[in-house]
């Protein structure tokens, strides 16, 4: 049996209406806050695609208006479910903008888990985008997708070998100024920009850096802007790996 959901929100963001239209509508943009790497082919019946860790999903561009209205509908699975998207771009005096999300559609039997999972996912999301378009505006990005599914542990306690992974205590205040020591990889030298009992958020001269963990998953998703390393992304999977083997 599926179930009709609708989760509406707006956020004010600090850019023009043709930046932050660069950060929801395009590939490079949305790979700058979002998750995994993304493609879209800009027309109206074209289609987005997001790869994250060799997962593909696709959905076909509903609306493409530059500047205005972008949305996408995922195709209806045999059981009745899809998922749609609508993102509207409102200009305001000062060169700001009102981004209101639309996020709508059919959910299935677990629908409560799922609907609750995205009503606290979004927030951050739009925060991210946000933090993409205030301090790295107008730069491309290497997103960094890791996943780990340990079993057998609570989201409180995954957050808790995680923030021991990263050499910092469970849970740091947003503000604080840190450095996140991840074994075998870069020093996080930064600010804590989201932290709670599901995300941690950290931003740095050249990245952000986003560690999400609930009931059985654990993933990273990154978005770096300076010089990324070769491997950075099996790197940071490798570290996940291990650290939760």
């Amino acid at each position: 049996m599926t179930h009709p959901f609708e989760i509406e929100l707006s956020t004010p963001l600090p850019a023009d209406p043709e930046q932050v239209w660069a950060a929801i509508a395009t590939g490079p943009g949305i790979d700058a806050w979002f998750m995994g790497r993304n493609e879209v082919e800009p027309r109206e019946g074209g289609t987005a695609s997001m790869d994250t860790g060799g997962h593909v999903a696709q959905a076909v561009i509903t609306a493409f208006e530059p500047g205005k209205r972008f949305a996408t509908r995922t195709a209806t699975a045999e059981d009745g479910r899809f998922m749609a998207f609508e993102y509207l771009i409102e200009g305001r005096a000062g060169g700001s903008t009102v981004l209101r999300l639309v996020h709508s559609g059919l959910l299935g039997d677990d629908w409560q888990d799922e609907y609750d999972a995205l009503r606290r996912g979004w927030p951050f999301h739009l925060h991210t985008l946000a933090e993409y378009l205030t301090h790295f505006p107008g730069r491309t990005a290497v997103p960094v997708f890791a996943l780990a599914m340990p079993a057998g542990q609570s989201a409180e306690q995954l957050g808790t070998v995680l923030a021991r992974g990263l050499a910092l205590p469970d849970r740091p205040p947003v503000g604080a100024r840190v450095q996140a020591r991840p074994e075998g990889l870069p020093v996080l030298d930064g600010e804590v920009t989201w932290s709670n009992e599901e995300h941690l958020q950290l931003r740095t001269a050249d990245g952000i850096f986003s560690f999400h963990h609930g009931p059985g998953v654990v993933l990273t998703g990154h978005h770096l802007f300076g010089p990324a390393p070769a491997g950075a992304e099996a790197a940071w999977q490798q570290w996940l790996t291990d650290l939760f083997a």
